[in-house]
């Protein structure tokens, strides 16, 4: 293949190679027929096909072809279930096949920082590696089909206001353990065709021109194959951005970006090389897809509805199952409240919008599945406005007392959770709000359904006695939530991001979405859980937290090893038990906590998690295999993942905030750290240096004071007093000689 590309890239006139670096129109690369170079497509999107018909835009206002609308992210996350996030991923790339598309512009792994930003619903979870492992499997199907994923958007894209202009101000550390993290695992496993660059910037540096996070970061320590390709309308310069890494811009600019490119070489700024190297990456995954193009393809759209089904209901999660009113019985008098029951919200608003080859309704599917009972219908609220309609929730309470539960459907509306805007809040529109209290004054057998693309608020959660987080569940939606609610399903469903009590709980509070096209995570690495756990504030529902119509009993933990290095895996197993009478399915999650640092860290950190199935009275052994990663932070100086000798717990829980086991295990580090000591380190950094505790032995000896003593000057204890101290003053105070103090630095950094 390098053979064949470096004869095609040798025959080809500078203008050509230019021009192959530019779309043409909104989602095709150029053809070159007199190289045989085809043109290939790339279009949207992360849960479902969006290859438009007739007129193309990029944000979703054209008529798309009927494809198979999946669960959003943030839903599919909640299954936490690698197979079934493949089994999608394997028919989406069908779908590509059969409608001759080669690219497929997703997954989106970007961190949830905050749960106002619009674009969450496309995105799998506020924790890293939760994310990446989702996120590989669901490239991996994809690409099974001979289908190229596009990862995106890289990098730290974590709002919608301000976009494109953003600056994304963060240290290192939280940029390596948070927002990379989440890339990195899914690019080291499962190699997408392309990454797809972000608009903002990071520290200054549009994404696109970013030569550190391209090629440095990318590609020499990930290991990145493919091609990057520009969000859309993402290039400022064009020529500057191919110089970093970036290779395809997309769409095309008409010949901008062709001439800069053209100037830069001419004017000796850019090498010929350098545009080389881009074409090459580019003409080895057109010449991949040419290969793997399927003539014939077809797929078959009732299989793809009922995995869509499927899915749905997995990733639902039952939130509150008060005096086990869920399942509910398949009779008796039965109040449908809401317009979503009639009208839901089953997928994010923008470039992901899909066009469903069917739409299952809500209101259908349930009165469907429970012949036998009695229903009544009421609106309860508008969709048009948040205004309050006294006569819609009148109606909706004599609905709710003439019968003998309520199922409310409530959520959130679509200009709330789009892309292109963040949320203002995050209550639900006041008309929901409302219609809900007023039910519970004549009812108290309420079940609500929440259609929504990221966290809300629940003033009304003691009204309720079930609540099912349905999320925006995919074209099958309203099947999946029937399912769930009389029990032919066992929710298994469990969060990918924390719920909070209140806006003001959440971690980025105070810094979203910035100020002056400029925005500090100053929260570093503390996102979602890590920010709840570490400053003990309680949230509405934990990150990991779902309930079941079973329980699960976890015993017998154990590991293989209670000691290792760095460099050495630890097997952890323990027992799960399914402990009702229905079968189930638990996912079991595994953290790790390290009991004493040097550096700040979580108080623990998702390193694993399992998802099983048990019938009843089943027990199944769950084993983890977790290693270094696991154990380790990123240190800035060493620019690499480091593990400090010590003691960590290895915690397994239900949630984040349930853990049922715990054990310790020492990891000895095989990494020594250099530390560079100068004239304004202090005789605390230096005083377990085998060098410097006989100086300062004879120092507090010289003051009065040994070893053990903790009194000082002015009541200072003995660490309080090194730490004071610095080598500098025994310079500028004369009390050393000068050749003396270099001697011991000297000796310090051997």
């Amino acid at each position: 293949m390098k053979r064949r590309l470096n004869k095609i890239i040798s025959s080809m006139t500078l203008e050509e190679k230019v021009s192959l670096c530019s779309g043409v129109g909104a989602w095709n690369t150029i053809a070159l027929p007199a190289h045989e170079i085809p043109s290939i497509m790339l279009t949207d999107g992360p849960h479902g096909l969006r290859k438009q018909m007739g007129a193309q835009d990029h944000m979703g206002m054209n008529q798309s072809v009927p494809a198979t609308c999946f669960p959003t992210a943030a839903g599919l996350a909640c299954s936490w279930n690698r197979d079934l996030v493949e089994r999608v991923g394997v028919a989406l790339g069908e779908e590509c096949q059969a409608e001759g598309v080669q690219i497929l512009l997703g997954p989106g792994t970007n961190i949830k920082r905050s749960p106002l930003c619009g674009r969450n619903f496309e995105y799998f979870s506020e924790d890293p590696y939760l994310s990446s492992e989702l996120t590989a499997k669901h490239i991996k199907g994809v690409q099974s089909q001979g289908v190229g994923a596009s990862l995106k958007h890289f990098a730290v894209n974590n709002q919608e206001t301000r976009r494109f202009n953003l600056n994304v101000v963060l240290d290192e550390r939280t940029l390596r353990e948070i927002y990379l993290a989440s890339f990195e695992g899914a690019i080291k496993q499962a190699q997408p065709w392309t990454v797809m660059a972000a608009y903002n910037k990071i520290n200054g540096e549009y994404c696109s021109e970013n030569q550190t996070l391209l090629n440095d970061i990318l590609r020499e320590e990930w290991g990145f194959e493919g091609f990057v390709v520009s969000d859309w309308g993402a290039v400022s310069e064009r020529d500057v951005a191919l110089s970093a890494g970036m290779d395809l811009e997309m769409p095309g600019s008409n010949g901008v970006g062709s001439e800069k490119i053209l100037n830069a070489i001419n004017n000796g700024d850019l090498s010929e090389e350098t545009l080389d190297s881009a074409v090459e990456r580019i003409l080895t995954v057109i010449f991949k897809a040419q290969e793997n193009i399927k003539h014939q393809a077809a797929y078959d759209p009732d299989a793809h509805h009922r995995l869509a089904r499927e899915a749905a209901a997995e990733s639902m999660v039952l939130l509150k199952n008060e005096d086990q009113i869920l399942p509910l019985r398949k009779q008796g008098k039965i109040a449908l409240i809401g317009a979503f029951t009639k009208n839901p919200r089953y997928q994010g608003a923008g470039s992901s919008r899909v066009n469903p080859t069917k739409l299952d309704n809500p209101y259908l599917e349930i009165t469907q599945k429970a012949k036998e009972a009695q229903f009544k219908y009421a609106k309860g609220y508008s969709l048009e406005t948040d205004q309050i309609n006294v006569d819609l929730i009148l109606e909706a309470q004599k609905v709710a007392k003439e019968s003998e539960v309520a199922i409310i459907f409530v959520g959130l509306p679509e200009k709330y959770d789009a892309e292109g805007v963040d949320r203002k809040h995050l209550e639900l529109p006041n008309n929901q709000n409302l219609l809900i209290e007023a039910v519970a004054e004549v009812q108290k057998n309420i079940v609500i359904v929440i259609l929504n693309g990221s966290a809300v608020e629940m003033p009304w959660l003691n009204k309720a006695k079930g609540i099912l987080e349905a999320y925006l569940g995919g074209q099958a939606m309203a099947g999946a939530i029937a399912d769930i609610l009389f029990g032919d399903k066992n929710p298994s469903g469990k969060l990918a991001e924390t719920f909070p009590m209140k806006l003001s709980h959440t971690p980025s509070y105070i810094n979203f979405p910035g100020e002056s096209d400029k925005v500090e995570y100053r929260e570093g690495v503390f996102v979602g859980y890590r920010h709840y756990d570490k400053v003990e504030i309680e949230p509405l529902f934990p990150f990991g937290y779902g309930l079941s119509y079973t329980t699960y009993e976890y015993s017998d933990l154990s590991f293989n090893h209670k000691e290792i290095s760095d460099s050495q895996e630890v097997i952890v197993t323990l027992k799960v038990k399914n402990m009702g009478n229905r079968a189930g399915k638990e996912i079991v999650q595994l953290y790790v906590r390290d009991n004493e640092s040097s550096v700040i860290r979580p108080v623990k950190e998702l390193k694993g998690f399992e998802k099983i199935e048990l019938d009843p009275g089943e027990e199944k052994l769950v084993t983890f295999t977790v290693g270094k990663r696991a154990f380790a932070y990123y240190n800035v100086d060493l620019m690499d993942w480091y593990v400090e000798t010590g003691e960590f717990e290895i915690l397994i829980g239900k949630s984040s905030r349930e853990i049922i086991l715990k054990d310790t295990i020492v990891v000895n580090s095989t990494v020594e750290l250099k530390k560079k000591y100068t004239l304004d380190s202090t005789l605390g950094d230096i005083k377990t240096h085998p060098i410097a505790v006989p100086f300062i032995s004879n120092l507090l000896a010289g003051m009065g004071l040994d070893d053990s003593s903790n009194g000082g000057p002015f009541g200072m204890d003995k660490d309080s007093l090194l730490n004071s101290i610095k080598l500098r003053n025994f310079e500028s105070q004369r009390t050393m000689p000068k050749d003396m103090l270099n001697e011991l630095l000297k000796g310090l950094n051997e």
